[in-house]
């Protein structure tokens, strides 16, 4: 195996199998750093081929104490700022304004903790609620933040990469937290107190119950205040009455197998619906469930989702 720093000297020299070689074990890391910024995983692949471009350009200006991954991260994140001030804020149908116009409306994405990139996560980070909330951060706190607290990076090595003062750094993510208040992540703690077998039976009984088109066990398993929500559409109900009605008036008029997986840290469902033209069940959406106290507190239903990115079959046959 070739040394990083010959592989560096070798890039420099301008060997761009090298440069290849030097920066390979941070792509995953980079593109989960640039999904928590900018809420979606097409962006975040971009913005990492982008930033890599970039890189290769500037390469013959690292200096030799190699400092590769920061030097990378600077790169990535100063991309992701400009993405930012460049495109709409990613949201939930929850987060939306009233009133703002669907043309002005980009979604979050989920992400899939299939992908080799999981293995660069702590899960928490990347939960629905953290990423959603802070994608109503300003960029350079959301920047701050995320570099700090999540990655690890020093005040010195975030105020050199986001080109400010360390006590700007100091101040940023406190600011941040206040503002995100209760959306701090909490999934992986309630999925690890529930255990693991509590969480099985709750896929179970969620499961049968759809596939059983049983609203009644649907609802009941549902937290009082529950939130039901579908991007891209922008409709959402909140309240097991409110749900129960959308139920039976829409998704229970369909026959449903749910497989389930594992979405942005948390317990998630590959949904098919019977399709007669296909004779088979075909792709619904990936909906991610939010647990609390043993029910389920909100579903996201992604709509769009490429249910293969997460581990799942393109359809279903009987």
């Amino acid at each position: 195996m070739t040394a990083p720093a010959e592989l560096l000297a070798a890039a420099r020299s301008g060997d761009a199998g090298a440069f290849e070689q030097l920066v390979a074990p941070y792509r995953g890391e980079l593109q989960a750093h640039c999904y928590r910024m900018l809420g979606s995983l097409h962006d975040a692949k971009d913005a990492v081929q982008e930033s890599l471009v970039r890189a290769w350009r500037s390469v013959g200006s690292l200096d030799d104490r190699g400092f590769v991954r920061a030097w990378l991260y600077k790169i990535a994140t100063n991309r992701c700022l400009t993405a930012i001030g460049q495109r709409a804020r990613h949201e939930l149908p929850v987060d939306v304004t009233p009133g703002t116009p669907a043309t002005e409306i980009s979604w979050l994405e989920p992400f899939p903790d299939t992908s080799p990139e999981a293995r660069y996560l702590a899960r928490e980070s990347v939960e629905l609620a953290f990423v959603a909330a802070l994608q109503h951060l300003s960029a350079i706190q959301r920047a701050a933040l995320i570099l700090r607290e999540v990655l690890g990076f020093s005040a010195a090595e975030v105020a050199e990469q986001l080109d400010t003062s360390t006590a700007s750094v100091n101040s940023a993510p406190q600011r941040a937290r206040k503002a995100i208040g209760s959306a701090a992540p909490t999934q992986q703690t309630v999925l690890r107190d529930l255990g693991d077998a509590a969480v099985d039976d709750i896929v179970t009984r969620w499961s049968d119950a759809w596939h059983a088109g049983d609203v009644d066990a649907i609802v009941a398993m549902l937290a009082d205040d529950a939130r039901y929500s579908m991007p891209p559409l922008p409709q959402w109900y909140r309240g097991r009455d409110e749900i129960r009605a959308f139920l039976l008036r829409g998704p229970l008029q369909s026959r449903w197998r749910f497989l389930p997986a594992t979405a942005n840290g948390q317990l998630a469902f590959g949904t098919y619906l019977w399709d007669d033209a296909a004779g088979a069940y075909v792709p619904g959406g990936l909906d991610v469930l939010t647990l609390m106290d043993g029910r389920v507190a909100e579903v996201v239903a992604f709509l769009t989702a490429d249910l293969t990115r997460f581990g799942l079959p393109a359809r279903i046959r009987p």
